[in-house]
């Protein structure tokens, strides 16, 4: 930082369907979605049915959502138009019915590799003959799968990659190239078979946040410790967990003493101390000690459970930069197979040598044209992305908010509760000289507590712990009543008491003589004063103070390091207070004073500048701001379910060095994209020039999409070990 900061203070005062009989939503896993022509065909079967509403594809997540109007149609319908297209869907809560449809497609592959062995063998041993009538039975045998999910495709009017090996095949058997035909089948059934098992291999990884919670738990019934299943526990019942075992619900510590690792809900990796009263979640793991737990939340409604819905529901969002993909893979298909056509027919039609070799370059080029490894290049990268977040304690909401959150250049944070702590305390309790109103600092906190205890404000708060914790007895207020933004008052044993800020004094005409050296001297210091009135005089103060998280400017400095240029502080405290705390944590400039309105309007101008802003607050009070940020994050979420639901972004701890960490995965993610999808365009392109010049095979060009796939969805993967 190179000055101070700049001051800039303030005194502010779904829709439904309208012809739909019976809305309803389902969710289904779908086997054998891997690929975006394979969505494509889905919803060309869909859309037709009557009483469709609308369709969404989570290819990663294999789910698709789908809203429909239960009057006129039912999943078992949907299930079996599914069925037709050779994929298999069933409700994602439901367990899939047993099938052994993949066991017969796997011997047909082994067969069809078998034959082309065996043909092999019988070319090398002077039989050309046997041998080619060997590689033709291989490739139909090995074809057979290709064929069926082919004629789907084309009844959908899609043009997969089934198709396009199809043609390659049986062109190459047309041309003679029966050995070609064999090898393209084999190896596109191989080749499927390893992506298969890469995005398997991501799914699992990615669906390792549903199994952190145990399916068991030790519960006391009637005396006796109980092993049962989650399912059979009820809110209320008593959990014991024993020293190591993880949590496996919700709830709140009955007895008990121990600290619990909390990484998979918060990121955070020191345990925190649990006692009695204390909250815990499923999925945490004890440590040390025995807690009696009773239960508060079941199954689908721990905060887990609730996490990785909101982490599933972000993978079926669509970046911008997938959007584009997907819309160029679009185009390329279709210019590739028009071009394979013209290399094709042209040296045919116009007399030219040689056109079977023209041909062959054509079968070439209808491997090269599907676009597979370009189209997964961006959603596994961003999946994979979200997913180390919130095993990190960062929920994103989705893709698009990963993107613009990589493009932030200004960053603005609430203060309390944010950059500080938000948790105040009394320093000072301060009585004014005898001449204004005599008393001793212990009837001052009195009074002051007697009113205070009937507020929920963090002042409030602290006034009330501060008078418990020196052992005052506080008598009861009555005839209470609040003021916001300016303090409360009340009536204690008889006496009309008033404590607010400097504010409200004044609008009462209450005087302040005297008081004149702790405004200034103690708000320079980052203090707040509440006055205490008895009777209209004016008895002394009460300061109260919150301190920056210790980890607040460090967070800062790391956020200028990664580029961002400007951070800014925005805080409903006055001008001393937040000029303090500027000073300590090393933001660029703060506007205090601030209704959450004024916080919206300056966000809202920090945008109009051009910038891309992140908002930083807790969710709740700060919600216009964050919602009019590009990107709003709340801290602390994992605290409050209305921060998880509010913004694009949830810190599920207070920990601020989460928040560079967030930007850094993000910028990762998206030079991670551009990476897959050069690698994808490169192999592509190289391959139609060696296609086009007759230097490429069919087989090889298998080989090619095949690598193509697995090199970007390893580079993808890569991302889930981003620290």
């Amino acid at each position: 930082m190179t000055g101070p900061p700049v001051a800039h203070e303030m005194a502010d005062t779904a829709p439904t369907c309208a012809t739909c009989e019976l809305h309803a939503e389902a969710i289904f896993r779908v086997e054998g979605m891997d690929c975006r022509e394979e969505v494509v065909i889905l919803e060309r079967r869909l859309k037709p049915l009557v009483g469709l509403e609308a369709v969404s594809a989570d290819l990663i997540g294999q789910r698709l959502h789908v809203k429909y109007d239960a009057a006129k149609l039912n999943t078992s319908t949907m299930v079996d138009a599914v069925g037709q297209t050779g994929m298999r869907m069933w409700l994602e809560h439901d367990e899939p019915a047993s099938q052994r449809a993949g066991d017969w497609r796997w011997r047909l592959v082994l067969t069809c590799g078998a034959l082309a062995l065996v043909g092999v063998v019988c070319a090398r041993g002077g039989l050309p003959g046997l041998a080619s009538g060997l590689y033709v039975s291989a490739a139909l045998v090995g074809g057979v799968f290709p064929a069926r999910r082919a004629a789907v495709a084309i009844r959908a009017r899609a043009l997969d990659i089934n198709v396009l090996m199809v043609l390659a095949a049986l062109g190459a058997i047309v041309l003679g190239d029966t050995l070609e035909a064999a090898s393209v089948v084999f190896l596109f059934a191989v080749a499927q078979w390893l992506e298969v098992r890469t995005m398997n291999r991501a799914r699992q990884a990615i669906r390792a946040l549903i199994d952190l919670a145990p399916r068991e738990a030790l519960v006391r019934r009637g005396g006796r410790d109980l092993r049962l299943s989650v399912e059979e526990i009820a809110v209320g019942e008593h959990m014991v967990i024993r020293p190591g075992e993880k949590i496996p619900l919700d709830g709140v510590v009955l007895a008990g003493h121990s600290d619990v690792n909390e990484a998979s809900i918060t990121g955070e990796s020191l345990p925190m101390d649990k006692v009695a009263g204390a909250e815990v979640f499923a999925g945490t793991i004890n440590g040390r000690g025995t807690l009696d737990v009773r239960v508060s939340r079941l199954g689908r409604d721990t905060r887990l459970a609730h996490i990785v819905h909101l982490v599933e529901r972000a993978q079926a969002q669509r970046a911008p930069v997938q959007t584009f993909v997907d819309r160029f893979a679009g185009i390329y298909t279709p210019v590739v197979v028009l071009l394979a056509l013209c290399v094709g027919l042209l040296p045919w039609l116009s007399g030219m040598e040689d056109p079977a070799a023209w041909a062959y370059r054509a079968l070439v080029l209808l491997v090269i044209a599907c676009p597979c490894a370009l189209v997964i290049s961006t959603p596994v990268s961003i999946v994979a992305a979200l997913s180390a977040a919130a095993r990190n304690g960062v929920l994103i909401k989705g893709g698009a908010h990963l993107e613009r959150l990589a493009a932030v250049r200004v960053v603005a944070f609430d203060k309390t509760g944010t950059l500080t702590r938000g948790e105040l305390r009394v320093t000072d309790v301060l009585v004014l000289s005898p001449e204004t109103g005599p008393g001793e600092p212990e009837e001052l906190l009195r009074y002051a507590a007697a009113v205070e205890s009937r507020s929920a404000h963090p002042v409030a708060a602290a006034i009330s712990a501060h008078a418990h914790a020196a052992g005052i007895v506080v008598p009861a207020a009555t005839a209470f009543m609040s003021m916001p933004g300016l303090g409360a008052e009340g009536v204690v044993e008889g006496l009309r008491v008033v404590v607010g800020n400097e504010a409200l004094f004044e609008s009462r005409g209450l005087s302040l003589a005297g008081a004149d050296d702790w405004i200034s001297g103690l708000g320079r210091k980052g203090k707040s004063l509440v006055f205490v009135a008895v009777e209209d005089v004016t008895r002394g103060a009460i300061a109260v103070a919150d301190r920056p998280r210790e980890t607040a400017r460090e967070a800062i400095e790391l956020l200028r390091a990664q580029g961002i240029r400007k951070v800014v502080m925005l805080t409903g405290d006055n001008a001393d207070s937040a000029r303090s705390v500027a000073a300590q944590v090393g933001v660029d400039e703060y506007h205090a004073g601030l209704l959450p309105e004024r916080k919206h309007a300056i966000v809202a101008s920090l945008r109009a500048r051009g910038d891309v802003v992140l908002m930083v607050g807790d969710g709740v009070n700060d919600a216009p701001a964050l919602a009019v940020a590009d990107v709003g994050a709340a801290m602390g979420a994992a605290a409050s379910d209305a921060a998880l639901e509010a913004a694009d972004v949830a810190l599920m701890s207070d920990e601020l060095l989460r928040l560079p960490y967030a930007i850094r995965l993000a910028r990762a993610t998206l030079r991670n994209v551009r990476t897959n999808v050069a690698i994808s365009l490169v192999l592509k392109l190289a391959f139609l020039a060696l296609a086009v010049t007759g230097s490429a095979t069919l087989w090889a060009a298998v080989l090619a999409d095949t690598g193509a796939t697995l090199v970007v969805v390893a580079n993808a993967l890569r991302l889930l070990r981003a620290r």
